[in-house]
């Protein structure tokens, strides 16, 4: 996955709290290979039910929801989704934990903003887009003429900026985990087994 600092692009508001990774995308779909894509998938029974869906008028990349956002099971194809769908960031004031850990291992960013600043936003976006800028490095943001700051621990915007998951985040302590075992069999010979 490519590591990202900086995006410009256009926000909508999704004005519910608690959108499921059930919602997200339905488990019928997940059978699909991944190599064929889950965008069309995303927030399917939703949109099919209503025709003037913002997501089946607009071509968004960036989202403003309200809290709870992923929670549910623990689904990363609901991610997938989203990424899928272009969706590169998602501004909520809550969101599920392991949601949230699994966008960030799949290049989107889960910002954390206070339920005012959400408010605020959708009320500015009201049923259409608004441009916006998203500055992983400086934690900031500007979405329809409005600026903010997002909550972001640093271990997640090392992995985005450099476009790590967990296993790309341990090979680069490799080395440090390397010594940590020589040392270790050097102090302990007697926990390892012999041969």
């Amino acid at each position: 996955m490519a590591g990202w600092t900086r995006h410009t692009g256009r926000a909508v508001h999704m004005p519910f709290q608690n959108i499921d990774t059930d919602q997200l995308i339905p488990a019928r779909f997940m059978s699909t290979p991944r190599s064929e894509g889950y965008g069309n998938f995303l927030l399917h029974d939703v949109r099919q039910d209503d025709p003037d869906h913002v997501l089946n008028r607009l071509t968004p990349d960036i989202l403003v929801a309200r809290r709870n956002f992923g929670s549910g099971s623990s689904r990363e194809a609901a991610v997938y989704a989203l990424v899928d769908f272009g969706i590169r960031a998602i501004f909520a004031p809550s969101f599920g934990d392991i949601f949230a850990a699994n966008a960030i291992n799949n290049g989107l960013l889960p910002a954390v903003v206070n339920p005012e600043e959400v408010e605020s936003l959708i009320g500015t976006l009201d049923g259409g887009t608004g441009a916006a800028r998203v500055d992983l490095a400086t934690g900031s943001a500007h979405i329809a003429g409005r600026d903010l700051e997002f909550d972001l621990p640093r271990i997640w915007r090392e992995k985005l900026i450099n476009g790590w998951d967990d296993i790309d985040l341990t090979q680069r302590r490799a080395k440090a985990i390397g010594a940590y075992r020589r040392d270790r069999r050097r102090r302990y010979p007697w926990a390892f087994p012999a041969g």
